[in-house]
């Protein structure tokens, strides 16, 4: 358990009752779960802490987490819905209603498309599992290329913000943090007033700022290092292991606070 930097005091994360958690990168390893991260997950529950994974993920992948994983709730294409488990069946919880989704997303998918045309750029390969969001692949391009992308998308009036893997835009008033703080009161009864000492939160990229400004207990993983000076809010505490190995030790760190 070791940190870049300074390291959590036992009291900061004592209260420590639910942890929010992007996915791809944070949790992932070069896209796998490694069997050590999937156990942190596990060890996490049993130990009576609530994960939440917070992720540009489609509605596709989020349901078969939520499904599958040792999780209390994943929240889903940067904030468009909740998902929670019920005795096995899943419940969605959505920002907008949804006539709303659908023509917002539509609209936005038509305009991608003839935005795209040309660039190089392609639609997310899981794209037709998105509900709400529209995603861009990113891999092969450069950061400059990016960033002109995610710019002109939202000089469109439309948000946009670029993962490790993605660009994640869509039209809405919600993002990671909105429906987080949502989540918290309406489905966990946590206070507003409680939310910095009960909470902690992993991210490992740019468009994880919102998260580590909401959260006092934020933990970057080792990745994040390269980003850390773009970030408007850095997360308190950086991992010296990247990815899933961080995210890992960070669980061992909670988990001792936790006695």
């Amino acid at each position: 358990m070791t940190f870049l930097g300074p390291a959590p005091a036992t009291s900061d994360l004592r209260a420590v009752r639910y942890l929010f958690t992007d996915i791809d990168d944070t949790l992932t390893t070069h896209g796998r779960l490694l069997p050590q991260t999937y156990q942190a997950l596990w060890d996490l529950s049993d130990a009576g802490i609530s994960v939440i994974p917070v992720t540009g993920g489609s509605a596709g992948w989020a349901e078969h987490i939520v499904r599958t994983w040792p999780v209390a709730a994943v929240i889903g294409e940067s904030g468009a819905f909740v998902l929670t488990s019920d005795r096995g069946k899943v419940v969605f919880e959505y920002w907008d209603d949804e006539a709303t989704r659908r023509l917002r997303q539509r609209e936005l998918l038509q305009r991608l498309v003839m935005m795209l045309a040309g660039t190089g750029f392609e639609l997310a390969h899981d794209q037709q599992f998105r509900i709400a969001d529209v995603a861009v692949d990113l891999a092969g391009h450069a950061p400059g290329e990016i960033d002109d992308l995610a710019k002109a998308i939202r000089a469109t009036g439309a948000r946009a913000v670029a993962s490790s893997i993605h660009i994640n835009t869509w039209i809405g008033d919600y993002d990671k943090r909105a429906m987080s703080e949502r989540v918290l009161l309406k489905d966990f009864g946590v206070a507003p007033a409680d939310v910095a000492a009960s909470t902690a939160f992993v991210g490992d990229s740019r468009n994880d700022a919102p998260m580590f400004s909401f959260i006092r207990n934020s933990f970057g993983v080792g990745n994040i290092a390269p980003y850390l000076a773009e970030l408007p809010q850095a997360p308190a505490w950086v991992s010296e292991q990247p990815a899933g190995r961080g995210f890992a030790d960070i669980a061992k760190t909670l988990l001792k606070a936790r006695g």
